[in-house]
């Protein structure tokens, strides 16, 4: 986890939260550079299936990664409440499709429990715990294991 991260986690982290799969998950807003409505995005090929492509946002040409297959979940149908949300982790920025993003909160460190063994189908390690929030629970995902280095630049990567 960056420096940045970790110290958004010492009292309140303040979080952006969105929809897959019918449960919410939150990331430090520190993280989130954009978040945009579906746009084209361009196919590239010899990447994992979960890499949809390219898109150019304002000058800078993105690698876009649907979370749902990621994860593992099934497709999911396009709608008006798709969003592309668009993360700068280590000098590497990437969009993530998501169900929804509609809110940003904070969340007291006090209400952050250990991730359990198991999570639907969203692998324990991309959980860096879960927290209550009255009526809610949000599951906190460690960005940097969801995106780890070598899957980000695959779509830049070419035989010499």
């Amino acid at each position: 986890m960056s420096k940045e991260a970790k110290e958004e986690y010492n009292d309140n982290l303040k979080s952006i939260v969105f929809q897959l799969n019918n449960e919410e998950y939150a990331l430090p807003v520190s993280y989130v550079g954009a978040i945009e409505t579906m746009m084209p995005i361009t196919r590239v090929p010899g990447v994992p299936k979960y890499v949809k492509g390219v898109f150019n946002l304002r000058g800078v040409v993105t690698p876009i990664i649907d979370l749902r297959e990621r994860f593992g979940f099934s497709s999911y149908e396009v709608t008006d409440s798709t969003r592309i949300i668009i993360l700068q982790i280590n000098d590497i920025e990437v969009g993530l499709i998501v169900d929804a993003a509609y809110d940003v909160v904070d969340i007291p460190r006090n209400t952050i429990e250990p991730s359990p063994e198991v999570i639907g189908s969203v692998q324990v390690d991309y959980i860096h715990g879960v927290a209550k929030l009255k009526d809610r629970l949000l599951i906190l995902l460690d960005m940097e294991k969801v995106l780890n280095q070598v899957e980000v630049k695959e779509p830049y990567q070419t035989e010499s």
